[in-house]
């Protein structure tokens, strides 16, 4: 029988369809080689090689230290980061970047195959079996309480009453279904530990590293919040006026302002205004934003321990606590975040509860699917991702003799999400066209017609999205620094490295949720190549921020196998340089995101907004000294602020000061003292004001940035108007 070659064997680990592998005798490998003590967080396959052994590692001689050493992986990880700077701003080196790209995955297969780079496995789980028992009288009275609060839920508005109905609802529905203890069990164990005189606590070096890193995310997430953006836009202006209609009592469920929004921001930044006192402001909104983006964090980190094991979930947090993706959707007091927020639990707990079978993380992950359709509209395609996790479950071996047990628990998990669902699905079936409309002028030509045709747009977005993370993030400089990779250097490297082992390892173990990973990036893109009336909108941070929370724990996974190539050796040199090599890595990864949050998106930001807040300052100073603030003007220009903005800045948030110059001459009427601003090159307004005008006082506002700078025409009433 004629023995097979190198090729033989990859071409049997790679094709899909070859039932029978090709495998390496251990003696192949290196019968001279010590045995490998592998960490506690290594692979299943990994444990299985070195536990059937059944002895402790030896010593490794001097002459096996450069076979043990992962010097294969290290090349490929040096040739990556050289490949991925090259293709940074402003002048990526493609063709060359792509050269040392393809050399360095052909040292990472090698390392493959050598199990010199392995991503972690999974631990194997528990499986419940569903007792598909329920109460009854609180499920029934769940779907009566639901169908009443439906019914109220008209005119778009939340009441004091369909309100209590639906939160009764949500709760009846919970005690129905819930399995296990009761809330009041968890409740009195809560107290009693509150009660207790001494409370013994333990801190492992996990929980300081724990807490180091969450320190190091508030700072990322808060620091110079203030400051970083540093002016609003339009659409800021829009969402205080929303907000303002909820402090007047019109507490809408759908907002139809600007093309119409859910609601969960606008009641959140209500909240936030009013207790911390911080008023209808762009901070307030920022505040806001940037607390949604630190709820999805923990989910990240519960996501990552539930699929590659505690280091995994360690690393994820850091690389998307401090990314420069997510700290900027965070930061810009929009909506952006709360896609990423919601998808993180609502895919942890689907995730869990089809490896465990348990109904309990089914009923979570439907609350959070509804929770989060109340907030952003890009989260519509979440429903999508679920129902094509649970598809692979079933589809794979995995799932045998549980298949009827997962469409019951999938069915209460739909089921769950309605109940969340309930008031924003009624104003849908009220005014689908509204509810739809600011998806359907993104994805046909109802707004503005196809430039190509459709299936070419989808496959050209659908290829610029994946091009997001290692190369251009698109062109929108409101949330994003343009035309730069989404990801750090660090982090562009390590998901490039973790998909496509993610894909080998698919290939060969045939798990369900390597080829989840993989097919829910490109799902989790949609809304962003879904835009195919705006191609030019395609990619954006915004619009995809839900597929962060996969792409950092895959970047994790590499980091681990990195990791864990460097410690398989029981020496101290070996453990010290692994967690020099991964700090470093950490550490670099950081840095970088920090200079792009606080430095190259703050200053492209401001570049490209426009300094409401100065002109808010000067009428702010105009009203300090005893003038009326209605006695102060600013002249719309075409391209230049928004007047709503203006009146914020300057303390008066509902006030738009807008006047037209062919009204000036309505201003001869007001008494007192005038203030006028306009715009630098706006002569027009500046020949009316002085012929109106003629002892007016004319000054210029120097701004710190270039372009910026503005007119300051100012009336006392103490001198007289023309004649």
């Amino acid at each position: 029988m004629k023995e097979p070659s190198v090729l033989d064997f990859i071409k049997s680990r790679l094709n899909p369809w070859q039932k029978e592998k090709i495998h390496i005798p251990a003696a192949a490998i290196g019968a001279s080689e010590p045995n490998i003590l592998i960490p506690e967080n290594a692979s299943q396959g990994e444990s299985q090689s070195a536990s059937s052994s059944g002895r402790e590692l030896n010593p490794a001689s001097n002459g096996d230290l450069f076979k043990l050493f992962p010097w294969r992986t290290l090349i490929a990880l040096f040739l990556a980061l050289v490949a991925q700077k090259m293709l940074e701003p402003p002048s990526p080196s493609i063709p060359m970047a792509l050269g040392l790209y393809v050399i360095s995955l052909v040292f990472l297969v090698w390392a493959n195959f050598r199990q010199e780079f392995v991503l972690p496995g999974r631990e194997s789980v528990p499986e419940a079996v569903d007792p598909q028992t329920f109460r009854t009288r609180s499920l029934t009275f769940s779907i009566f309480l639901a169908l009443l609060a439906f019914l109220l839920f008209s005119n778009n508005l939340f009441t004091a009453l369909n309100v209590t109905i639906w939160l009764l609802a949500i709760l009846m529905f919970l005690h129905g279904l819930w399995l296990g203890g009761s809330w009041k069990t968890v409740l009195m164990k809560g107290f009693s530990f509150l009660r207790q005189e001494n409370w013994n606590l333990k801190i492992s070096r996990q929980a300081l590293l724990l807490i180091a890193i969450i320190l190091i995310i508030l700072f990322f997430r808060f620091y110079n919040l203030s400051g970083v953006p540093g002016e609003p836009f339009s659409d800021h202006a829009e969402k205080l006026l929303d907000v303002f209609d909820i402090t007047q009592g019109q507490t809408h469920i759908f907002f139809p302002r600007n093309t119409g929004r859910e609601f969960i921001q606008f009641y959140l930044t209500a909240l936030i205004a009013g207790w911390l006192g911080t008023g209808l402001s762009f901070l307030s909104l920022k505040i806001g934003t940037a607390l949604i983006g630190l709820f999805t964090l923990p989910f990240i980190y519960l996501l990552g321990k539930e699929i590659g094991g505690k280091r995994v979930a360690v690393f994820a947090l850091f690389l998307a606590g401090t990314s420069y993706w997510l700290n900027t959707i965070s930061r810009i007091g929009l909506r952006f975040p709360l896609y990423p927020a919601f998808t993180a639990p609502a895919l942890y707990f689907l995730i869990r509860g089809l490896r465990r079978q348990t109904r309990n993380d089914f009923i979570l992950s439907g609350l959070f699917l509804g929770l989060g359709l109340n907030g952003y509209s890009p989260y519509r395609i979440v429903p999508f991702v679920l129902v094509l996790a649970a598809g692979l479950f079933l589809l794979h071996k995995q799932s045998s003799g549980k298949r009827k047990q997962t469409l019951i628990l999938f069915a209460i998990l739909v089921l769950a999400s309605i109940f969340l669902f309930l008031p924003l699905g009624r104003y849908a079936l009220e005014n689908p066209q509204m509810f739809s409309y600011r998806a359907l002028t993104r994805l046909t030509g109802e707004e503005q017609a196809f430039t190509a045709p459709v299936w070419k747009i989808f496959l050209d977005n659908s290829f610029n999205a994946m091009l997001l993370f290692n190369y251009n993030d698109g062109e929108i400089w409101v949330h994003s620094i343009p035309h730069r990779p989404a990801l750090d250097v660090i982090s562009a490297v390590l998901f490039l490295f973790g998909f496509i082992f993610l894909l080998v390892r698919y290939f060969q173990k045939r798990d369900w949720l390597d080829l989840f990973l993989l097919l829910s990036i490109p799902m989790l893109l949609l809304p962003s190549t879904l835009s195919l009336a705006f191609p030019n909108e395609n990619p954006s941070l915004n619009r995809t921020g839900g597929a962060a929370v996969i792409v950092f724990i895959i970047a994790a996974m590499a980091l681990d196998a990195i990791y864990t190539s460097l410690i398989r050796q029981k020496r101290r040199i070996w453990q010290i340089s692994a967690l020099v090599l991964v700090g470093g890595m950490l550490t670099i990864s950081a840095n970088q995101s920090y200079d792009l949050v606080f430095h190259q998106f703050s200053d492209e930001f401001m570049n490209g907004a426009w300094n409401t807040s100065d002109i808010g300052n000067v009428i702010h100073a105009f009203v300090e000294e005893g003038n009326n603030p209605d006695n102060a003007f600013v002249v719309p220009y075409p391209y230049w602020v928004d007047t709503r903005l203006v009146g914020i800045q300057a303390g008066y948030p509902t006030k738009d000061y807008a006047l037209w110059s062919k009204d000036l001459s309505q201003t001869l009427a007001v008494s007192g003292n005038k203030l006028f601003i306009f715009k630098e090159e706006d002569q027009e307004t500046m020949d009316i004001l002085k012929k109106l005008y003629p002892s007016g006082m004319l000054g210029h506002f120097n701004a710190s940035l270039p372009g910026k700078n503005f007119w300051i025409f100012t009336v006392s009433e103490n001198l007289p108007p023309a004649s």
